[in-house]
């Protein structure tokens, strides 16, 4: 019995120290603000698909400049052919006719194969401007492009403030949590020498020792929601999901609101990149317009041709070049285009009134980041008086109780008030933190933009 008993802690001490070296192996990892948001930046895939939609739209440029290069065809045959059987009435010039099918006596060359060779080209010259528009229309769409990945970067980029906030405020919890539960494990020492001493009841010492087991339970709670934050901001980053990462430290700088609401709302019009690629969108469906007009209007173009034959003991032909111009007109446009007109046209006035919408949104969207970061500003300021307040309630209800004027219930609560604020400042100057860049993501401002003019979240040891 004794020796299975050994063998039990032999294994729990062997895995005891498997654990202790696990944890000790898993790395850490610094993190600035501006390292997550480059690495979010490099991992995305959604960015990488954007690439390759900007890559297509410029092949699409590409495929509508070519429309005005010549169509040059080149095309040759070489035939092997029979002997056939002519049978001719006729009189064949040598002053009889013949009906016997025997082409012999020289009278046609005996012709068993065949080549022809042939080149043209055809260069437009005149489209109704289908060839013009196309490729204004291509631009357009191309830079349309650009712009919605801008927009997605921009996206990409407030994602990875928020959920690296959102990691500081889970690590900011643990803490706090951490650091309440070391001074409650100590009030458990001396309230457990105290009513061995008779100096207190055991219903305190049982208060005390309850708010501990509390403590512990948050604590849990609270790095459990740690280790989720941490492994979720390691896939967005592309890191090993093990890494541990470390963010610069738990101090934000809270800044004044910048500028007006009425500023803010002009640098987004002027800024924002998904408004900008709706109105390339615009001005090529209004170039479309002018595409589907140009079936209107008849075709020019100027062509030239070579033409080569090859028949041996009957004909060869060199030399048989061609050039013109070449005027083509579809009468059936003039009834068939219009449709075409329409359709055209709706999609463009589709794209305007779209345009408006999204105004109106960006006005909205700006607006409401601007209250909400005014007002995480103001609650900065609350939260961090009723940390100080709650400080100074813990300090005189402590007092009072060492002195025999308060109950343990009294200490315990004001403690419980004086973490629980401190958890709010915390939580308060992250979120502001996020407020503040959202402002600026609202407004279509890059993350280059305000970290070098208005860098004001800097974090310091």
């Amino acid at each position: 019995m004794n020796k299975s008993i050994s063998l039990i802690k032999t294994g729990l001490l062997a895995l005891c120290l498997v654990s202790a070296g696990a944890a000790a192996a898993q790395q850490q990892q610094s993190l600035s603000l501006e390292q997550a948001v480059s690495a979010s930046l490099a991992h995305s895939n959604e960015l990488k698909i954007d690439n390759s939609k900007v890559n297509a739209a410029i092949a699409s440029v590409q495929e509508a400049k070519n429309n005005r290069l010549p169509d040059i065809d080149v095309s040759g045959q070489y035939l092997r052919v029979n002997q056939p059987h002519i049978d001719l009435k006729f009189d064949t010039g040598d002053g009889g006719a013949t009906d016997d099918g025997d082409n012999g006596g020289g009278s046609f060359p005996a012709v068993n194969q065949a080549m022809v060779g042939m080149a043209t080209a055809s260069l437009p010259l005149f489209t109704g401007g289908q060839i013009s528009n196309g490729i204004a229309s291509a631009k357009f769409l191309e830079a349309a492009t650009r712009l919605d990945a801008q927009r997605d970067r921009q996206r990409i980029v407030q994602n990875t403030v928020a959920a690296y906030y959102n990691l500081y405020k889970a690590q900011a919890a643990v803490a706090l949590v951490k650091e309440n539960l070391k001074s409650s494990q100590q009030r458990v020492k001396d309230f457990s020498n105290m009513e061995a001493n008779g100096l207190v009841a055991r219903n305190d010492l049982l208060k005390v020792q309850l708010q501990e087991s509390n403590l512990e339970l948050a604590l849990l709670n609270a790095e459990n929601n740690a280790a989720i934050a941490n492994y979720n901001f390691n896939l967005m980053l592309g890191l090993d999901e093990q890494t541990r990462l470390v963010l610069d430290s738990a101090a934000l700088t809270d800044a004044p609101l910048p500028d007006a609401l009425e500023d803010w709302e002009s640098k987004a019009l002027d800024s924002r990149a998904d408004y900008q690629a709706l109105s390339s969108r615009e001005q090529a469906a209004h170039a479309n317009v002018k595409i589907a007009k140009g079936s209107y209007y008849p075709a020019i173009a100027f062509s030239a041709g070579y033409m080569g034959a090859n028949i041996p003991k009957a004909l060869t032909i060199t030399n048989a070049l061609n050039a013109g111009l070449g005027v083509s007109y579809n009468l059936g446009a003039l009834y068939k285009a219009g449709a075409k007109v329409k359709q055209a046209k709706a999609q463009e006035e589709e794209l305007l009134w779209n345009r408006q919408q999204l105004n109106e949104g960006i006005k909205r969207e700006v607006h409401q980041a601007y209250l909400n970061y005014s007002q995480s500003l103001k609650k900065i300021d609350v939260y961090r008086k009723a940390m100080e307040q709650a400080d100074e309630n813990y300090r005189i209800t402590k007092n009072k109780y060492d002195n025999s004027l308060a109950t343990t219930t009294d200490l315990l609560d004001a403690d419980v008030a004086r973490l629980q604020a401190g958890i709010d400042y915390a939580y308060a100057k992250a979120d502001a933190a996020v407020a503040y860049h959202q402002l600026y993501e609202s407004a279509g401002i890059d993350v280059e933009t305000f970290t070098a003019q208005n860098h004001v979240f800097e974090h310091s040891k």
